[in-house]
């Protein structure tokens, strides 16, 4: 390790930090004026030291992972084996196979993630100074499963570099056509080139609490990528589900998920097309579902594009709420994580008086057992999940 730096820490937020959050921004800091980003810093805080990796460039000029003495070796031992030890009742019930290991700050190693599918686990970063710990968190992940063949590396979500590519960092590539198990579920996933790391592992039980309301009904499930929701709807007997997505190649890798569980593909239909412009085709034509899924990706990155997210969900719920049969459900979901879940409520409530409709929320739920939150981190709780019953005004 390069010699570290020291640094101080505006005392108005050490409560903040001392109930546990890991993140300094930049206007809070004083003194790394000379610090390189991935370089280990302690910074005092009144009488608080905490020790944390530093960053020039990003808003969050401090992450902090100890308040005890600078992480080594066995530190981060002890952290990967929490995190493995965390996902076992997943791994306990023979029908999961992809999941995520590492939740970032959830499991106290901020601004990386690792997820496992089958044999493989792939790494991503969330910042330039997390660089410094991922030789070591995947040398780590070998040591604590000797099964692992292989661990690879995906470039930052937000990398602008055409050129970037996935890296491995140690032992064999995953195969592209990889087949994971999701509760039971078969999925081919893309590792290295797919959205996320493959799959939306976060909405994984939440796939599996609608796969039970769903019998004899009509299903539109918006903002489908590879077919999750919908798989789930088909095993739990639909009767028909119509998949819409505008990406390339989604509509092929949804007929091979279904091919691949055996399910009626007679029941499925994909739509190639914009999910916004889909709805408002379907509400002027009166058409209606039984049931209307709408999980869209984050429409904010930043707290400055908060007030448009918002907007962009009122307008998606109102359009998704008349094109649910009275009686019927909306399930809709944010992982926009500038919107907490009351202003989600909200914003569900200002689409129902826009669509002029009844929303009782009948079951509400967010992240799964591997994705944790720290108790001082609300930042850390990015989606929201609601399934709600839609009936016309009286």
């Amino acid at each position: 390790m390069t010699s570290p730096g020291d640094l101080v820490i505006d005392p108005s937020i050490r409560s903040r930090l001392q109930q546990g959050h890991p993140w300094v921004y930049r206007n809070h800091l004083i003194g790394g004026e000379r610090l390189r980003t991935g370089q280990w810093v302690r910074a005092r805080c009144g009488g608080l030291t905490v020790y944390g990796l530093y960053d020039a460039q990003s808003p969050i000029g401090l992450r902090i992972y100890s308040r005890h003495d600078f992480p080594n070796q066995q530190w981060f031992r002890e952290r990967v084996w929490e995190a493995w030890e965390l996902r076992a009742p997943i791994r306990a019930s023979g029908q999961t196979t992809a999941y995520r290991w590492i939740y970032g700050e959830g499991d106290y190693l901020p601004g990386l993630v690792v997820d496992r599918y089958g044999d493989y686990a792939v790494i991503q970063t969330y910042a330039d100074s997390i660089q410094t710990i991922v030789p070591i968190v995947a040398n780590t992940l070998r040591a604590v499963d000797p099964e692992l063949r292989g661990v690879v590396q995906r470039p930052r979500q937000n990398d602008d570099d055409d050129q970037a590519q996935p890296i491995l960092l140690w032992g064999e590539w995953p195969p592209r056509n990889l087949v994971v198990q999701e509760n039971g579920l078969f999925f081919q996933v893309d590792m290295l080139y797919g959205q996320k790391t493959g799959l939306f592992l976060d909405q994984r039980e939440n796939r599996r609490t609608l796969e039970g309301m769903v019998a004899g009904a009509s299903v539109l499930n918006c903002f489908a990528y590879t077919g999750g929701f919908s798989l789930y709807a088909l095993r739990g007997d639909a009767v028909e589900v119509v998949s819409c997505d505008v990406g390339h190649g989604l509509a092929e890798a949804t007929a091979t998920n279904i091919a691949l569980n055996h399910l009626p593909a007679d029941r499925h239909r994909f739509v190639t097309d914009d999910c916004f412009a889909l709805l408002d085709h379907y509400a002027r034509q009166g058409r209606t579902f039984d049931v209307v899924i709408l999980d869209p990706p984050s429409f904010a990155r930043t707290r400055s594009s908060q007030h448009a997210a918002m907007r962009a969900y009122v307008r998606l719920n109102a359009l998704g709420l008349r094109c649910v049969t009275p009686g019927g459900l909306l399930v809709t979901a944010s992982c926009t994580a500038q919107i907490g879940p009351e202003q989600f409520r909200e914003l569900l409530g200002e689409a129902a008086a826009q669509a002029h409709r009844r929303m009782q929320i009948i079951h509400e739920a967010g992240h799964p057992l591997d994705h944790p939150v720290p108790a001082g981190f609300p930042e850390g709780r990015y989606l929201k999940y609601v399934i709600a019953r839609v009936q016309t005004l009286v």
